[in-house]
């Protein structure tokens, strides 16, 4: 496909894929805004809650919400590895089905067949920040996804992790969505016994089969030795669970953490996930 840099881009569409990392949004859709159609849309292909951000320029009526879960790394420029299946979910972030969502969908089902439409796409998007909240902890060390939530040491920290944004949805108003072994329910306080480990065992069942090993938070620290999508991702989560009065201490320990090893201050290792083990 032809590519161009934002300055030389010309021309107007009415569907545009927002596929930036999270915290590239702002800037992203500031470049983009100009080439979208008056009736139009934006689809956040991303990680986080960025349809916020995306609505505040364009408009929610022209923001479209999307849940990808497949494992896919960025290796270098036109190679991308697909590591894979995942769940692809695409939703109006006012809860209607609509028809250019159902559209949409269609068109996604060319990648794989099994995406759907959803009118609780915010359920699949704060159920990616429990999960991913569990990720940037796993990328506190050199271990893979599955080999870190499979480590029965640390699978109370994993737990208190994805109940701390839970807890947050549900003062949203938000009912989180399962999907690829992660069950939310599992993790509420009112859950079966046993219901949580289970929920880790799926997931480490399904990262199993993926030929991406490590998730993009490891790549970005440990091979790119870049800022990652920490603060888009889960600072966003403490910000608004302060806003609404539910405390998030491990959740802001977890960013901390990630900040000292993108800094150097600290290495990726067993050690700096006991040291966010101390908290909980």
């Amino acid at each position: 496909m032809p590519a161009f840099t934002p300055e030389t881009l010309r021309g107007s569409w009415e569907t545009i894929v927002l596929a930036t990392k999270a915290h590239h949004t702002g800037s992203a859709i500031r470049a983009v805004a100009p080439h979208l159609t008056d009736t139009g849309c934006v689809i956040s292909a991303q990680n986080g809650l960025n349809e916020i951000a995306i609505a505040e320029v364009v408009g929610a009526s022209r923001t479209v919400g999307a849940f990808v879960n497949f494992g896919a790394d960025y290796l270098e420029p036109g190679v991308i590895h697909y590591g894979g299946r995942g769940a692809v979910v695409v939703g109006e972030i006012d809860g209607v089905m609509s028809p250019r969502v159902v559209a949409i969908r269609d068109e996604w089902r060319s990648f794989d067949e099994r995406a759907i439409a959803t009118t609780n796409i915010w359920g699949y998007l704060w159920g990616k920040e429990a999960y991913g909240a569990m990720l940037f902890a796993t990328a506190l060390t050199n271990e893979s996804i599955a080999d870190a939530l499979a480590d029965a040491r640390y699978r109370d920290l994993y737990i208190a992790l994805a109940r701390e944004i839970l807890a947050v949805a549900a003062a949203r108003g938000v009912t989180p969505e399962a999907f690829d072994g992660f069950d939310p329910g599992a993790y509420l306080p009112s859950a079966a016994a046993g219901a949580a480990e289970a929920s880790l065992d799926a997931l480490v069942v399904h990262n199993r089969k993926s030929a991406k090993t490590h998730s993009g938070i490891w790549r970005d620290l440990a091979v790119r030795k870049r800022p990652t999508e920490v603060d888009a991702q889960l600072g966003i989560v403490v910000d608004i669970g302060r806003a609404e009065g539910v405390a998030t201490p491990l959740t802001a320990r977890v960013v901390e953490l990630i900040h000292d090893i993108e800094q150097g201050a600290r290495p990726q290792s067993m050690e700096t996930l006991d040291e966010l083990m101390s908290l909980a």
